[in-house]
Parts: C-alpha cells; sequence; structure tokens
C-alpha cells in the first residue's frame, strides 16, 4: 500500500545544488504530487515536496537528495495507507 510523505529539504547554496536538486525530483515525478519552495534573500532555499508512494520509493527519493552536497532533508510520512 502507498503512503503519503512530506520531504522538507533546506538548500543552502541553491546556485550550487538546485539543478542536481532537480534532476533527482525528475527521476520521481510520478510520486510527486506537490511542491513549494521558498527563497530567501539570504542564499537559502526551502523546499517542501509532498510524495506518495512505497515507503521504500519514499525512503530512496529522501536518501538521494540527503546525498546532494549542501541540501539537508528530513521526512515525514502518514499512519495511513491511501
Amino acid at each position: 500500500m502507498a503512503k503519503i510523505a512530506v520531504i522538507s529539504a533546506i538548500l543552502e547554496n541553491p546556485s550550487q545544488c538546485q539543478q542536481e536538486f532537480n534532476d533527482v525530483i525528475s527521476m520521481f515525478r510520478g510520486s510527486v504530487r506537490g511542491r513549494m519552495g521558498i527563497p530567501f534573500e539570504e542564499g537559502i532555499s526551502v523546499i517542501s515536496v509532498t510524495v506518495t508512494g512505497e515507503v521504500d520509493e519514499i525512503n530512496s527519493l529522501t536518501g538521494k537528495l540527503g546525498n546532494i552536497n549542501g541540501v539537508t532533508v528530513k521526512i515525514a510520512i502518514a499512519k495511513k495507507e491511501i
């Protein structure tokens, strides 16, 4: 069964890591249901990505994002299955 999750990401230097971040998100575009980004003048961006899918797939996406230099991620997964 699928789950709903929210992946929160902080990009500490978006000009250097934004393209790689977008490339990873594109690889999982079938799971992505929504995305919101907030750029800060201090050179930091905060991005929330809402996804649905199997837990392993969600964890794979989160792991790939977290391995990008300059990106910090946290995830919240709903307990209820959809």
